[in-house]
């Protein structure tokens, strides 16, 4: 999709940044938390499917709220009527009459605030990972207390604020991708200075709109996560409970952000809600051995060699698996920053790329571990899913430095290549029922890698 033009709407005396892009007969207006860059966002590929997928079914409207991103900055904290102000001046500046509310995070009292308000420009909410109050009360008891929130501030945010600390509790399934660490620094520096985030968290501490809720009468769809580490999933029970019209979606997982885990239940979840329609086309089915690689203690490596040393290497790791892909007939499926997800169809093919890459790396001074599984896989575009990858994944976890693990499914297929393996013993997968068989690949003789034959 061509990425959108940046526009202004004017706000009072504020300038407040904002895209419009899709173009579904729906009006849906995107409402963030305090980490918003309207151009940032669009250079990380978790975002920018999020946002295409929405744009798929809705004519979608996104912005930075005042303060942050590309808005204007401001010298004290605004007001959620401020905020709310905001919204209404992207709505018309947009030509939105009435729309859909999409609320994240902090962004949910805002867009509650504004549904009670302006019940003719509201045609439904989202509310993901919101809360109708941001501190604890005595009868609002499980929120952080407002001290505990100041500390954190203080002690945690504020010295760490622009280096992608935020990831460890908006999104810690994500948090050893260094990629992912990478793009939250520049989301973070990108959004608010270190002065300007402590004028935002000023305003965050204050907020209350638990008597609003009730006057909310847009029907609403709440998601959270059941162990989410930021926001506690009380909040979204509570809303659940007061609002008329809401009904509750429980996710599993533990990230804040709705971008990683499972992000196709959660968007077929607001299609359906928003339209009726859930989108989710029978995913094509294939036999495929499906390989994981990444690179062993990962972290640690980079924090010793440095960022720049560290992007070294993990372009030279790149390198060294796309030209065993190639050489082996293998599907690239993504990169997840220190290792890759690819597939293959024939098995024994599957096994000597893994040994391959496990072999130059090794040339290369760096330590790499690889897992295979072979099964029936969900094609999705161009991802996959299913029991497959998840016992591939498992299986890689279990494999040592250098070491090139397989299921038993995989070795039973490769009879007669010549392919030697160790008896690893047996192992309960997490997430995987039954035990299974594992084995190392102990030689992956020579073989002419164009074969089709494996």
């Amino acid at each position: 999709m061509r990425r959108p033009e940046t526009r202004y709407a004017r706000s009072g005396d504020v300038h407040v940044a904002y895209q419009v892009f899709g173009e579904g007969e729906l009006d849906l207006v995107l409402v963030n938390g305090f980490v918003t860059h309207v151009e940032l966002v669009w250079e990380h590929e978790p975002t920018a499917r999020f946002l295409e997928r929405l744009a798929s079914f809705a004519r979608v409207i996104t912005f930075d709220r005042r303060g942050s991103g590309l808005s204007d900055p401001l010298h004290s904290a605004p007001t959620l009527e401020e905020r709310m102000d905001d919204v209404r001046a992207v709505m018309d500046a947009a030509g939105s009459r009435r729309a859909a509310l999409v609320g994240l995070s902090e962004g949910v009292p805002m867009s509650l605030l504004f549904a009670a308000t302006y019940p003719d420009r509201v045609e439904a909410l989202v509310c993901s990972g919101g809360m109708a109050r941001s501190t604890a009360d005595d009868d609002y008891p499980w929120a952080s207390p407002a001290e505990a929130l100041a500390e954190a501030r203080v002690e945690l945010v504020g010295p760490h604020w622009g280096t992608g600390a935020m990831i460890e509790l908006v999104a810690p399934s994500q948090a050893d991708d260094p990629e992912a660490r990478s793009f939250f620094a520049r989301m973070e520096r990108g959004s608010a200075s270190p002065g300007m985030l402590a004028s935002l968290a000023e305003m965050f501490v204050d907020i209350d709109v638990r008597d609003v809720v009730p006057l909310v009468y847009a029907r609403t769809l709440i998601l959270h996560r059941r162990h989410d580490r930021l926001v506690n999933v009380r909040n979204g029970r509570w809303l659940a409970e007061h609002l008329p019209d809401a009904r509750l979606v429980e996710l599993p997982g533990d990230d804040h952000s709705i971008l990683y885990e499972d992000p196709g239940r959660v968007m077929a979840e607001v299609q359906e809600f928003l339209t009726g329609t859930r989108h989710a086309p029978e995913p094509d089915r294939i036999l495929a051995t499906v390989l994981f690689t990444d690179i062993v203690d990962s972290t640690r490596t980079a924090a010793e060699l440095g960022d720049r040393r560290w992007r070294e290497v993990l372009e030279g790791h790149q390198r060294i698996v796309r030209d065993a892909l190639g050489r082996f007939a293998g599907r690239e499926v993504k990169s997840t920053g220190d290792g890759f997800l690819a597939t293959f169809d024939g098995p024994a093919r599957a096994v000597r790329c893994a040994e391959a890459v496990v072999g130059a790396s090794a040339a290369a001074g760096v330590h790499v571990r690889a897992g295979l599984h072979a099964g029936e896989c969900e094609v999705m575009g161009t991802d996959i899913g299913g029991i497959a990858v998840h016992i591939a994944a498992r299986v890689s976890a279990l494999a040592g430095p250098g070491e090139v693990l397989v299921s038993r499914t995989v070795k039973d297929l490769v009879a007669g290549s010549g392919l030697a393996f160790g008896d690893r013993g047996a192992h309960t997968l997490k997430g995987v029922p039954d035990e299974w068989q594992l084995y190392a690949v102990e030689s992956a003789p020579t073989a002419s890698p164009a074969s089709r034959t494996a």
